[in-house]
């Protein structure tokens, strides 16, 4: 979750119903299930993506900053590009594309940025990752063990 939503392009993905939040919730149950002889719950599947929402929030902070710092001159160079190319855009629109490329290297703004996000995604990641960990406690819940069996639950004494 945290490494597909710091990477340029494939953090898009989150635009579509944050599908890599979602997704961290249900792989997040889907390794609990498999790591568990009984049904899970679909409160342990909502702890489960909880935590995995929170982690992948703290990986997504990390790794976006050298990403950013990586990716952000060519992203201006691309901007500048359309406007050199694009002759009819609206004037708003060329002026907010024109103080981003002049303006893309300010460190404080980029600081700030990311002190904002990481904000933004602890709340998204713990909210709707705890919603995918469900999600996967439904969909992987593995059927009881038929009665009878050894129930390793409880230890025999």
């Amino acid at each position: 979750m945290g490494v597909l939503s710091a990477l340029p392009f494939v953090s898009a993905g989150n635009v579509c119903c944050c599908l890599w939040v979602v997704s961290g919730g249900v792989v997040a149950a889907y390794v609990l299930q498999q790591n568990q002889a009984m049904p899970i719950t679909p409160g342990d599947g909502a702890l489960a993506g909880l935590l995995a929402g929170l982690v992948g929030a703290v990986v997504q902070a990390v790794l976006s900053v050298p990403i950013t710092l990586l990716v952000g001159p060519m992203e201006r160079q691309l901007v500048q590009r359309i406007l050199d190319m694009a002759g009819n855009i609206p004037p708003d629109v060329r002026d907010a594309l024109e103080r981003y490329g002049r303006e893309g290297g300010n460190g404080a703004m980029l600081v700030l940025g990311r002190i904002v996000a990481f904000g933004f995604w602890l709340c998204v990641g713990a909210i709707v990752s705890t919603l995918g960990g469900l999600l996967g406690a439904a969909i992987f819940r593995r059927p009881p063990p038929p009665p009878g069996t050894i129930d390793v639950t409880t230890p025999s004494s």
